[in-house]
């Protein structure tokens, strides 16, 4: 026989109080009479789903006298009433018992598995405590199975986000590349004086004198006319960097 007492303080939330457990050693026995074996069943209260039946149950509103209102209110807590439930495994009560079982001297004991197992004493069957068990793993199996998609998903979306930022940098520094070597073509092709025009003029349209200085960046590359055809957002055409403000260029 099991009996387990509780008191709970009923406030905001519920707070166990005081708790008096007495557990007496119990035997189990089949259905079959006659067989003489009994399992003599070892820490109970160490199990799993262990279903005591609630045989006593009342609540004790709190009787507040002023001062106690004062402390309540200074504390923040004020107790609804105190809650005694009383459970019991009574006599006779069909349980299954899942456990590890020991063979001492003429006895069997069912006591919790060594190995850090589950230990179960249910008023379930054990066909029951098994489908229940094998529903938790399926779900526990599903839940895994969404996680693990889930996972690789965000890993896939990081990698392909690095792949192609990574892929526009490169590309990026291939077009200036470019462009350096075609404009030291061009000047060495050109003469003195159209050397020193093309110095200054706009690297998009090539006929215009730059008259931009673009920010953050800070690079002179443009002309107004130009930079006003860029699509938003603007970028830089030598960094592609977002242009944050233009400052006009004067030469003097």
């Amino acid at each position: 026989m099991v009996w387990n007492r509780t008191t709970h303080l009923w406030n905001d939330c519920e707070k166990i109080i005081h708790q008096r457990t007495n557990t007496v050693p119990f035997d189990l026995v089949p259905h079959e009479d006659g067989t003489g074996v009994a399992v003599r069943v070892l820490k109970p209260l160490d199990s799993a789903d262990l279903g005591l039946e609630t045989v006593y149950e009342k609540f004790h509103p709190t009787i507040q006298s002023f001062t106690d209102v004062i402390g309540h209110y200074i504390s923040g807590e004020r107790p609804k009433g105190i809650q005694e439930t009383e459970e019991m495994l009574k006599v006779g009560a069909t349980i299954t018992g899942v456990g590890e079982l020991v063979l001492d001297n003429n006895s069997i004991r069912l006591q919790p598995p060594k190995q850090g197992l589950q230990y179960y004493l249910s008023s379930q069957d054990f066909d029951t405590l098994l489908q229940r068990q094998e529903s938790s793993v399926k779900l526990w199996k599903i839940l895994t199975v969404i996680f693990g998609f889930a996972t690789c998903a965000t890993l896939f979306f990081i990698l392909r986000r690095q792949y192609l930022h990574r892929r526009e940098r490169q590309r990026m520094k291939q077009m200036q590349e470019e462009f350096r070597q075609h404009e030291a073509r061009v000047l060495r092709a050109a003469s003195a004086e159209e050397r020193e025009t093309l110095k200054n003029a706009c690297v998009v349209c090539l006929s215009s004198t730059k008259s931009c200085v673009f920010l953050e960046c800070g690079h002179v590359c443009s002309c107004s006319e130009c930079y006003q055809a860029l699509s938003e957002p603007k970028k830089c055409p030598i960094c592609r960097q977002e242009i944050v403000r233009v400052v006009p260029l004067y030469n003097s």
